[in-house]
């Protein structure tokens, strides 16, 4: 008996078909069965269904002599189901990475119980995924599992049966069945829940739901969407044979209500000239069923207003009033953004006219978004050695105080490009801050790499390179590397990164302190996981399966995991991809994790241990994508994994922090981190801004005290169980 049984009708779907049926089979949680439901289609999914049964024999495939619909094509599938659970699953849409082994812990964890509700996000022709805007109701805090009366909560999601997981055995001894007709999901979801007695959610996104698929129910003008009164029919029919469910009555009774005038409102599901008469109908199922409950809203109350006397053409003419509404409003944000951006030009050449201020300077970190990286070292440092320059961040461009700033200010310093409208004055000073050392192509290099390089306009480039004072470098790789690809008249300043300069002042109570408000469970070793964004890739995957890594990895390993795509749903996982401030996060961690990412030349200032996971194929394809100025396998900061095996290898062994390892590490230091001694900043403001030449020396390496990491504590304690290296690694030791 398997544990899941995954049931997949199929009609018209040939194009969708083979990602949904891999999506299952590909699952990390083997163990379940695929029953695919031919329903008579005319198209190949057919086929496609008996290719996939022939080399894998957990696809059991259906074919229907005739068209039945979703509805019959589930039941069909549930007729065949052996699994303790059963999940349905539309052909169109796909089952995330590992959701059934998340669905599978979530199970386990809660005892069993007869229903688990799971999230979905909706996803769109370009790649954008977006989550369900009501995934609050899922969160897992409290006592679990429950009753719908608990958390009544669960009626406003959307009504579908493929969010879903259910007990077989619950099922079938309730005698649940699809109905026929449109709308379907509505007269099953409803009573599955109600009548359920023990309910637990699961807070991950399980489903990927694909949004404006030519064919699908919700996109066809048809009068099968008068199918929905009958479906509404079958609920009430369910309440009035169980009466122990009457309180639901007056909750069904609004939802049935926003579900008719939500399938009105739209123009295109119901045939011209028909509107009249789904409004008549529902007019008489309003009256039908019609309880007292709370008050409504005022927009409820408008429209069950309009539902309950069958007001047709007012529907229409406030819905015409509405559109018109919304378009004068749209016009007038338009012509007030087209009078504002006006104003702030005319303001922004007023200001140039104005002298200049010695004594400002401005910053903008992350395309004007945040403070952080090298400006905001650099801010603190032009505070504490020439506390006579005012300082302030640029913000939003569409400000007044933002042009200003950038008129007046006789320091601009930033990690991006700058303003391109900027007008450089003769007294100005412009100091570049790249974020991070080069290892991946950049500048010009990306003309050879258009998927890197994506709309850069290379003509804008130089005109920004051109107003250039300063660039930033923080060793010789990065200085050679950066006056190659950004050619300019700048002077290069190799002082070291400004944003590396915490790691040297950091104390092991500021560790304690950013551990805690991340929450990071104490005796813990975290794994600070950045891998580098596949330019190759619209849609961001983690080349990890992170859940797998850490429970082969046991209970001590935490990660804190800063993605460019979703992260999975985890006690042990800390998503900290919006975390504003990496170098806090460097300083919680234990260990970083890479493939690519530039963060590997500030971790190792750290002196902490780096793990590499780097595939063959993938290198190639980011190679391909992206390019790299050297092979980091071949010198690398740290211990190589090339698979996922590999990687939990070096951990369970220790070999993630052996003496081999260091060895890797010091070499790699000495040829990136020669400057970075917690100065880089102050001898930047003391060369530009107070003009001596005659600069701190630089601490050698060896000298260097990093705080320790609560790893590197607790190795040291006669207490440790962290495991010990376990031989050297087969590593090319030069480049």
């Amino acid at each position: 008996m398997p544990r899941f049984s995954v049931i997949v009708p199929a009609y018209k779907v040939q194009a969708y078909l083979h990602e949904c049926l891999e999506s299952v089979l590909s699952q990390s949680y083997p163990d379940l069965e695929l029953i695919a439901v031919d329903d008579c289609s005319p198209d190949a999914s057919g086929a496609i269904i008996d290719e996939f049964a022939a080399r894998d024999p957990r696809v059991q495939p259906l074919h229907l002599t005739e068209n039945q619909g979703l509805g019959r094509a589930r039941n069909a599938g549930l007729a065949r189901a052996s699994g303790d659970y059963l999940v349905f699953l539309d052909a169109d849409d796909t089952l995330t990475p590992h959701a059934l082994r998340a669905i599978a812990d979530r199970l386990k964890e809660t005892g069993e119980p007869d229903l688990v509700v799971y999230d979905y996000a909706r996803i769109y022709w370009s790649g954008e995924t977006v989550r369900n805007v009501v995934a609050d109701q899922l969160t897992e805090q409290g006592p679990a599992p429950f009753r719908l009366e608990d958390r009544p909560g669960l009626l406003k999601l959307l009504m579908v049966a493929w969010n879903k997981a259910y007990r077989r055995e619950f099922v079938e001894r309730e005698g649940f069945t699809f109905p026929p007709g449109y709308y379907e999901d509505t007269p099953w979801t409803f009573p599955v829940l109600m009548a359920a007695e023990s309910i637990t959610t699961l807070d991950r996104v399980c489903v990927h739901y694909r949004q404006r698929r030519q064919g699908s129910i919700l996109s066809t003008t048809s009068r099968k969407h008068f199918d929905l009164f009958e479906q509404y029919d079958r609920v009430f029919a369910f309440l009035d044979a169980h009466p122990q469910f009457a309180r639901w009555r007056p909750v069904l009774f609004r939802r049935m209500v926003d579900h008719v005038t939500k399938v009105f409102a739209r123009r295109d599901r119901l045939p011209r000239g028909s509107h009249a008469e789904f409004l008549r109908k529902a007019r008489a199922h309003y009256r039908r069923y019609r309880v007292p409950g709370p008050p409504l809203p005022l927009g409820s109350r408008l429209r069950h207003t309009l539902v309950r006397w069958g007001l047709h053409r007012t529907y229409r003419s406030l819905q015409l009033a509405a559109a018109l509404h919304r378009r004068t409003a749209k016009l007038s944000v338009k012509l007030l953004r087209t009078a504002r951006a006006t104003a702030l030009r005319l303001h922004y050449r007023i200001q140039l006219r104005l002298p200049l201020r010695a004594d400002r300077a401005a910053f903008t970190a992350y395309d004007d978004h945040e403070h952080g990286c090298n400006p905001s070292a650099l801010e603190e440092a032009f505070r504490t050695f020439a506390p006579h320059i005012r300082t302030t961040w640029l913000g939003r461009s569409d400000t007044a105080a933002y042009w200003t700033a950038l008129a007046r200010s006789k320091y601009l310093v930033s990690d991006t490009g700058f303003e391109p409208r900027l007008v450089k004055r003769p007294q100005q000073i412009l100091v570049q801050t790249p974020a991070g050392t080069p290892l991946g192509h950049a500048g010009l290099d990306l003309q050879e790499r258009p998927a890197a390089a994506r709309d850069l306009d290379f003509e804008g480039l130089l005109a920004d390179v051109g107003k250039w004072d300063y660039v930033l470098s923080a060793n010789r790789h990065s200085t050679l590397v950066w006056e190659r690809v950004h050619p300019g008249s700048y002077t290069t300043l190799e002082y070291g990164s400004p944003r590396s300069d915490v790691f040297q002042k950091a104390t092991s109570n500021d560790v304690t302190r950013l551990r805690e408000s991340l929450r990071i469970p104490e005796d813990s070793v975290a794994i600070l996981y950045a891998p580098a964004r596949r330019d190759h890739c619209r849609t961001q995957r983690s080349p990890l399966d992170l859940e797998r890594v850490l429970r082969r990895l046991g209970p001590r390993y935490v990660v804190l995991a800063r993605t460019h795509g979703p992260v999975p749903q985890s006690a042990r996982i800390i998503d900290v991809t919006g975390h504003p401030g990496v170098e806090s996060l460097c300083l919680a961690s234990d260990v970083l994790l890479t493939d690519y990412s530039s963060l590997m030349f500030d971790y190792a200032g750290l002196d902490r241990p780096i793990v590499l996971h780097s595939a063959d194929d993938d290198r190639a394809a980011y190679e391909g994508a992206r390019g790299t100025y050297f092979d980091v396998r071949a010198f690398p900061p740290g211990a190589v994994a090339r698979s996922e095996d590999e990687l939990i290898d070096i951990f369970a062994t220790g070999h993630w922090r052996g003496s081999r390892s260091a060895q890797l590490r010091t070499a790699f230091r000495e040829r990136f981190c020669p400057y970075d001694d917690g100065r880089a900043a102050e001898r930047v403001v003391r060369r530009v801004v107070l003009g001596e030449t005659d600069l701190p020396p630089v601490t050698p390496l060896a000298e260097r005290h990093p705080v320790p990491s609560a790893a590197a504590t607790l190795a040291r304690s006669p207490q440790a169980t962290v495991p010990q290296p376990g031989g050297p690694l087969t590593v090319t030791d030069s480049l």
